[in-house]
């Protein structure tokens, strides 16, 4: 009977000290976005959290409940996830739908991408059945796709190959831009539009006329790598160039050292997924700033001096 009472009370402390350290996660977790969150435990005495308001911001989907990058990959013990304000550009990327589990990445047209190794999960965002939504595409996709949900149509604009800036609110007013002899000449051609197809129509023409090139040269040097922010592009421009969207970055309680998650797409055009750090496997698929300045992904190399922002 007495080792029938311990082995009760060892199991109620373990089922507590569980319950207590998904809390503690919980509660760092909103402490560093500044939010709260509703909170559910699941049949196993898992301490969750639903993103709640975050369900409509991700245009493209159908439905909701997928689980979230923030929920998928916990920081490492001693890091906390930076502070990004509800509602910013960080907080939308840190909270981007993950498909379940870590399924294959395919191409725009439905076979598999050849090499299947350096992912540690995809994004749950579609591609497209052109091959249109390469590196720099996806990129691109992500961030017009923040602005649209959030109704800032004048923020959607894009530098294309020839260096003009092709703006989202000519487009919904029914202009349509012509590439002649790497001229860009405007016509009004249809009514208003300002729908979600009108929208994905304009990325098209987007993903057409611009690539690493033009998008390196509408972003700004980044000089400090330590001053990285959610949303910070490392990119090469050239034809081809590579570029990778940093999605989340925590931070060392005690060093201050900072440690990030990359995204991409490739070529061809692929599902987005969220990249390995083959370099460093105890610590992937997190990131930290390296002593000679290089930042080496799976699939490409890259220098700090490669960092860029809008």
């Amino acid at each position: 009977m007495i080792c029938l009472i311990a082995a009760i009370i060892l199991g109620l402390g373990t089922l507590y000290q569980s319950f207590r350290e998904n809390l503690k996660d919980t509660y760092y977790l909103s402490a560093a976005m500044r939010r709260s969150w509703n909170h559910t435990v699941n049949t196993e005495g898992k301490h969750t959290i639903d993103d709640g308001d975050l369900k409509n911001d991700y245009c493209w989907r159908h439905s909701s409940g997928a689980e979230s990058l923030v929920s998928r990959f916990a920081e490492p013990a001693g890091y906390r996830r930076v502070f990004s304000p509800a509602g910013s550009f960080g907080h939308w990327l840190r909270n981007s739908p993950l498909k379940p589990g870590n399924p294959s990445v395919f191409l725009y047209d439905g076979t598999l991408k050849q090499y299947q190794y350096g992912h540690a999960a995809v994004v749950d965002i579609d591609v497209g059945d052109k091959d249109l939504q390469q590196c720099a595409d996806a990129i691109i996709r992500l961030r017009a796709e923040y602005f649209y949900s959030r109704g800032s149509n004048d923020s959607i604009l894009f530098r294309i190959t020839n260096g003009d800036m092709i703006k989202y609110r000519k487009w919904i007013n029914g202009y349509r831009p012509r590439v002649i002899n790497d001229r860009v000449n405007w016509q009004k051609q249809t009514a208003t539009d300002s729908s979600y197809s009108n929208f994905r129509k304009y990325l098209d023409f987007i993903f057409n006329y611009a690539g690493t090139f033009s998008l390196q040269q509408q972003m700004k040097p980044v000089d400090d790598i330590n001053g990285m922010q959610i949303g910070d592009i490392f990119i090469q421009g050239g034809f081809p160039g590579h570029a990778v969207l940093i999605m989340d970055i925590a931070e060392n309680l005690t060093t201050g050292e900072k440690i990030f998650l990359l995204g991409q797409s490739y070529m061809p055009a692929q599902d987005f997924h969220i990249l390995k750090n083959l370099n460093d496997p105890v610590l992937s698929p997190w990131y930290r700033v390296s002593s000679d300045s290089i930042l080496y992904t799976p699939e490409w190399t890259f220098t700090y001096r490669d960092l860029r922002r809008f």
